[in-house]
């Protein structure tokens, strides 16, 4: 894989990470950046209401062992007891039956692209 096809993957994880965090807080609600789950695992971003889980944010910028990674994620946040997952990857994914032990597990997961997940967390959280 050339280095331009690779970087066309990459995602800016401290801007969206800072981006995220900015939303969060003009919504009210907090963004916590590296959260520390009880069992000792990190989640990317976590979107909270209060003491209330909203959302974990996974942000996958290596396509490397993708849906290994994905299942990691889903299993983290499941035991944080989060509701919601979304992983951002720029890389196209095909989670086959993930998204099948996610819904098993009662989480519902997005895989989204770094250029659509402002715009889609924007509309989720005013939902709220």
């Amino acid at each position: 894989m050339s280095s331009y096809t690779y970087r066309w993957f990459k995602i800016k994880v401290k801007t969206l990470t800072r981006e995220i965090i900015a939303l969060a807080d003009g919504l009210g609600l907090n963004a916590v950046p590296e959260y520390r789950t009880p069992d000792g695992t990190r989640i990317d971003i976590a979107v909270l209401n209060g003491e209330r889980k909203l959302l974990a944010i996974e942000l996958e910028a290596s396509f490397k062992w993708f849906p290994q990674r994905l299942l990691y994620d889903v299993v983290k946040a499941h035991r944080a007891n989060f509701p919601e997952l979304w992983v951002v990857s720029n890389f196209n994914s095909k989670p086959g039956w993930i998204l099948s032990y996610a819904a098993e597990t009662g989480i519902t997961l997005r895989i989204l692209k770094e250029k659509e997940v402002l715009e889609k967390l924007r509309a989720r959280l005013a939902r709220l």
